[in-house]
């Protein structure tokens, strides 16, 4: 057998499929056996054997009762398939209303809600746990140094200058040469 839970081996598989179709088959051949079954013994109960007797006067009679037994029995099914009707049509409005009833009903956006760490804990663990995360206290402090060069770029002065300083083939050299 595998050692990992839910690993089953392809010969395995084919083996526990082919036993439950053959179980599923016996299943199936029971029901069609208790179908027939009950089928005679309706049959039995509800129809007695015909005796035929050859007079005209027996065979009007046995005819006037089978002929009473059908509209007894197309009584009931007409019964039945107007009950059908109505069960059907109570789902359908039933249905109805639930489409009318989510419609109705909007579910409201939520809103963004600030919360703190602490706040989290509490109404995720309740009141009774009380737990601190002060997470600033773990960042490290770093001081923020200006430097020269950023500064100086920031204080170019006036623009019109710098273009002027720059014009010409004089300007060119000095950007290649550098500050002298």
């Amino acid at each position: 057998m595998a050692d990992k839970k839910g690993n089953v081996s392809s010969s395995r598989k084919h083996t526990l499929k082919s036993c439950m179709l053959a179980l599923a088959k016996d299943w199936l051949e029971a029901e069609a056996l208790e179908k027939v079954k009950e089928r005679e013994r309706y049959m039995e109960e509800n129809c007695p054997p015909l005796e035929m007797s050859h007079s005209k006067d027996d065979l009007m009679e046995l005819c006037k009762k089978m002929y009473d037994k059908i509209n007894v029995i197309d009584e009931e099914r007409y019964n039945l398939e107007y009950k059908v009707i109505m069960v059907c049509n109570e789902v359908l409005d039933l249905n109805i209303k639930i489409v009318d009833l989510r419609g109705k009903f909007k579910k409201p956006a939520l809103k963004k809600v600030r919360m703190s760490a602490d706040a989290m804990l509490q109404a995720l663990l309740g009141s009774k746990h009380k737990v601190t995360m002060d997470l600033r206290s773990n960042l490290k402090q770093v001081k923020k140094d200006e430097k020269k060069e950023d500064k100086e770029l920031r204080d170019v002065g006036d623009w019109r200058k710098n273009i002027d300083d720059k014009a010409g083939m004089d300007g060119r050299k000095k950007m290649f040469q550098g500050d002298n």
